[in-house]
């Protein structure tokens, strides 16, 4: 099991270059199933997620190969219906997007559970009605069996705006017989990556960046070449340590047209950092202070659908906020487990009520020591790193495995900007 050793209160400066969208690659890497001509994606990281995925997708009969550091190319030119490997299955959430590609090539897939974080339940019925909605007939009997012996286009509205219930509906649709119109569909930037990409493989899909997608169906599509999108998240969570810990750190390759919504809720705890073309400047020695409402009532950060906060960015937002001079309240709607972490920050010293499964009240700044922790999930996993950065002492980070899964060479990243930090096995 990995583990880092950090040594807290260095400081930060330089600059550090984004890496592609985690949450874009895998929905890609599922859609080269659609063609059997080769695909080629550029700025994949080089996760374990990733990794996972085209495991499965070599399962599957598709050649996949990286012919250069962050490219990967993918022909599934001949590919076959198998039984999954579940132990994979169990690793990631995204095994779950080879549903709506396969159904659309082969015409049927069994699935075991997929896996991923642990942050509370994660219902799968918004994939399972959309595709029942295109002709799909699904059977469970401890895996997922789908047929579909012709796919057809229908007017559907999610019962939920879910990002990977979208993206299975999208691929699905693309390969369809004749219209279909997604309402309720998400659409963050990862969502909006894949669309693009299907265009540039010949779909046709109007209403791309919106809730409601117009998609007609075509026979077959072709091979593309497609650069993947910053990492919005990765990039949140830079600007955050940037502003607690850093004297001036430039973010390349950052996709500032993404970050509204960021800059408006870190906004809320004086966070601030500055668009310059396609990069971000966080600049050093900033004004930590919680800003109250106008009424002087005591502030809300809250995630939502895009275009608003990201569930993914609620996590290091709580480091940043106990940081921060006053108190806010921190609503996290969408995962009854996400916030469980945070005794581990009791732990270091951070002063947090939480509230209910939801809800927790941050007061800062607090004084952070360091101690040996556990990292539950990704994101808590990259909060737990934040807060041992800014804890005065030692602190050991077990499960970072965790955070390989979604961050390309975290450790080395934060080395390079000046933080004490070190991986051993």
């Amino acid at each position: 099991m990995a583990e880092f050793v950090i040594d807290g209160g260095a400081r930060l400066h330089g600059e550090v270059v984004s890496s592609g969208n985690k949450n874009a690659a895998l929905p890609l890497l599922a859609a080269c199933l659609l063609t059997d001509e080769p695909v080629t994606l550029h700025n994949v990281p080089s996760i374990r997620d990733v990794n996972t995925l085209m495991k499965l997708l070599e399962s599957l009969g598709a050649s996949v190969e990286w012919p250069s550091p962050n490219t990967v190319r993918v022909h599934a030119r001949n590919i076959r219906s198998c039984a999954l490997d579940a132990s994979l299955c169990k690793e990631i959430r995204a095994s779950i997007l080879l549903a709506g590609p396969m159904l659309a090539r082969e015409g049927d897939i069994t699935l075991p559970p997929p896996g991923g974080d642990v942050i509370g339940r994660r219902r799968l019925d918004t994939h399972f009605l959309a595709l029942k909605a295109l002709g799909t007939e699904v059977y469970t009997n401890g895996n997922f069996t789908l047929e579909a012996k012709q796919l057809i286009g229908q007017d559907i509205m999610l019962d939920e705006a879910s990002v990977t219930g979208t993206e299975n509906a999208i691929m699905a649709a693309v390969r369809a017989k004749g219209t279909t119109i997604l309402r309720n569909a998400a659409s963050e930037p990862h969502v909006q990556d894949l669309c693009r990409c299907l265009v540039l493989m010949g779909a046709h899909i109007e209403g791309i960046g919106s809730n409601t997608l117009t998609i007609e169906g075509r026979d077959r599509l072709g091979g593309a070449e497609f650069t993947v999108g910053a990492d919005n998240i990765e990039v949140t969570s830079f600007i955050v340590l940037s502003a607690l810990n850093g004297d001036g750190v430039w973010i390349r390759k950052a996709s500032p047209e993404h970050l509204s919504m960021t800059r408006l809720m870190l906004g809320r705890l004086g966070i601030r950092f500055e668009a310059h073309g396609p990069d971000v400047f966080v600049p050093g020695t900033q004004d930590l202070c919680v800003e109250p409402e106008f009424d002087g009532a005591i502030p809300t950060i809250a995630d939502a659908p895009w275009p608003g906060f990201p569930a993914d960015a609620m996590s290091p937002t709580i480091v940043a906020a106990s940081q921060c001079q006053g108190t806010v309240l921190i609503h996290e709607k969408m995962f009854e487990s996400r916030l469980y972490f945070v005794d581990r920050l009791i732990g270091l010293g951070a002063r947090i009520v939480l509230c209910d499964p939801h809800r927790c009240i941050v007061q800062g700044p607090s004084r952070l020591h360091g101690d040996k922790l556990q990292s539950p999930d990704i994101r808590a996993g990259v909060a737990l790193v934040m807060a041992a950065l800014c804890a005065q002492g030692q602190s050991i980070i077990l499960n970072a495995q965790q955070i390989d899964r979604a961050y390309e060479r975290f450790d080395e990243k934060l080395r390079g900007l000046g933080a004490r930090i070190e991986r051993r096995a």
